[in-house]
């Protein structure tokens, strides 16, 4: 199987040799080709802005850059590989060299996803694609059906957490080639493992973005944000912007045969269009490849927006199949930590009850005001939405990584509970997701590294340790002067997993839980998932959280979790059906129960008929 993405820009192959090269400059009266053995040679104006050569002797492997008119040489911003970093030229790819074996994969429905997010720099000791893949199947084997990748787009320097990135369409050469990015795709779906990619659609990294210099109209400064101007979605000459964009979805899923998308921080695009970017990339995802596959789009949206997740009647996604909860995260650390500060100060006052929101409905705040954000009202309705819709998880890179050291809760919070807090995470019909190691409970810290230098470097640096001001315990500067480096390598292989501990005591432990209740989800939830059209009930009674969902055909999920820190009694049954999991919770006799912190009970009633 070959496969590849047509898109009108960058180069690209031609049936009858050589490649035809293209790029929107509106910004520049005329555009040179530099090939790596030759002088440059100007490339024919179009309209609107295009300019364009076909070269009979550029073939696959052939390094390229654009020059401007005043002599500077720039990267393709369309390049499919940049192997010599931002700055270096770009390479021809053949993106039909690639003989994929997958061709019975189909991808997986939603309702099987559990998500485990990776950073494939830091995920093994190597640090690349190759090393990973010969990692995915033990993650198979655990229950895991879906690897999200942090960015990959092409970065500066040699590490980054992939927010940085500057040339969307390249994978970073610091991991390896675009042909072993494929064959770890293909490895992962020998596996029946689902591959989505995290995509920053929202801004370019700060260094090594040259569409200033001959492609202004790509920014729109009628829309500020903390990268500048805003990316223009809606703007005079946007329809060629948000085909960029547009294309870059449709290439990592057609071209790369990933299974999805995550989409970074979506409230931070500005777009006023009738159409939102968002909408237009899932409905070009849904009538391309989604014809044939599964193709999921799933978001980060820090305003709790639910109108994207809508359903059909058919209880298919309008738009995108999911959403990352971090309402669900700030609920459990504040209980599991009894840290309050900063966001976590909207759940500070009653966090179980934050909790049994998020379990049943979907968002905490669902319009509510927020302290946090300017003590304004924060989200939209999401009760009417399944439990897939909502991606949640006890830790992820930006949870642990936004703290000054980059600790895992596992260090901080009190075992019991965060024992509690998994079962309630992965039985519940939400897509539940893990972050690398956490399965084992990884005492490896991940913090926020990168590679700038010199200025950049030193804004970087302090600009690290001056948004942590705000927590109590870095109000001194001489706590703050102790926060790491991101641009020390130390910093970065800190950060790197050690799959030892695996086989190691506490480590163990927490991989043995893991397993088991991903062994009963898979058993008797999972099956009762793919027809459930809203969200459940909760009750909160003291430090005891009652959660009750309907599932397929009327089945009741219900779920027990104490999360005092004392013994607690009930005085009737814990709850009603069949028992799925139990811990901690030891029967009296007489309609009486005894908890221990952080017991748990789920059970099942099945639909009567």
């Amino acid at each position: 199987m070959k496969r590849s993405h047509a898109m009108p820009f960058g180069a690209a192959l031609l049936e009858g040799g050589g490649t035809r090269f293209r790029l929107w400059a509106p910004g520049a009266a005329r555009i040179g080709l530099m090939l790596a053995q030759g002088a440059p040679r100007t490339m024919n104006a179009l309209e609107d802005g295009w300019h364009e050569l076909v070269v009979s002797d550029a073939w696959a492997g052939t390094r390229y850059q654009f020059v401007l008119p005043d002599g500077l040489t720039v990267p393709d911003p369309a390049s499919r590989f940049n192997p010599d970093d931002i700055s270096g030229p770009s390479e021809v790819v053949d993106p039909r060299a690639y003989a994929w074996r997958d061709r019975s994969w189909r991808g997986r429905p939603w309702h099987e996803a559990v998500i485990y997010e990776l950073h494939l720099g830091s995920f093994t000791s190597e640090g690349t694609l190759a090393a990973a893949q010969a990692r995915l199947a033990e993650l198979a084997e655990l229950g895991i059906t879906a690897l999200e990748l942090m960015p990959l787009a092409e970065f500066p320097g040699k590490r980054n957490w992939g927010y940085d990135g500057v040339l969307p369409f390249a994978p970073d050469a610091a991991y390896g080639t675009p042909e072993e990015l494929k064959a770890f795709v293909d490895t992962a779906h020998a596996l029946k493992l689902m591959v989505l990619l995290d995509v920053v659609y929202n801004h370019f990294g700060p260094q090594g973005n040259f569409l200033h210099a001959y492609c202004p109209q790509f920014f729109n400064p009628k829309h500020a944000t903390p990268w500048g101007a805003a990316i223009n979605f809606d703007g005079e000459m946007s329809r060629e912007v948000r085909a960029f964009f547009v294309h870059n979805a449709l290439y990592w899923i057609e071209e790369y045969r990933f299974d999805g998308l995550r989409l970074d921080a979506v409230h931070a695009i500005r777009d006023d269009s009738t159409v939102h970017i968002v909408k237009e990339i899932a409905r070009a995802l849904r009538e391309g490849p989604g014809r044939g596959r599964e193709v999921h789009l799933v978001l980060e949206n820090g305003a709790n927006e639910a109108r994207f997740l809508e359903r059909g009647p058919d209880l298919a996604p309008r738009y995108a199949t999911a959403q990352w909860n971090d309402d669900l995260h700030h609920a459990v650390h504040v209980l599991t930590t009894g840290e309050k500060d900063g966001y976590y100060a909207d759940f500070a006052d009653a966090p179980l009850e934050h909790l049994g929101r998020t379990l049943a409905q979907g968002f905490a705040f669902q319009g509510q005001v927020s302290p946090f954000h300017d003590h304004k009202p924060r989200g939209e309705p999401s009760g009417h939405l399944p439990g897939g819709a909502f991606v949640s998880f006890l830790q992820s890179h930006d949870q642990v990584g936004n703290r000054a050291f980059g600790e895992r809760i596992h260090a901080i919070g009190e075992p019991r509970l965060l024992a509690a807090a998994y079962a309630c995470v992965l039985l519940s019909p939400h897509a539940p997701m893990l972050f690398m190691g956490e399965e084992y409970a990884a005492s490896t810290p991940f913090q926020y590294f990168c590679d700038f230098h010199d200025e950049l470097a030193e804004a970087v640096r302090n600009g690290r340790r001056e948004e942590f001001k705000r927590f109590a315990a870095f109000r001194d500067p001489g706590a703050r002067a102790r926060i790491p480096d991101p641009n020390a390598r130390q910093t970065f292989a800190a950060s790197r997993l050690d799959w030892a501990e695996r086989s190691r005591t506490p480590q163990r432990r927490q991989l043995a839980l893991v397993r088991e209740l991903l062994a009963l989800r898979r058993e008797h939830l999972v099956p009762r998932l793919a027809s459930q059209r809203g969200g459940g009930r909760y009750r909160v009674e003291g430090s005891i959280l009652r959660v009750e969902w309907t599932l397929d055909e009327g089945s009741r999920w219900r779920l027990l979790a104490h999360f005092g820190h004392g013994l607690a009694e009930l005085k009737e049954e814990p709850a009603a059906g069949t028992p799925v999991y139990v811990s901690g919770v030891h029967q009296l006799g007489a309609g009486r129960a005894r908890l221990e912190p952080g017991a748990v009970r789920v059970t099942l009633e099945a639909a009567r008929g």
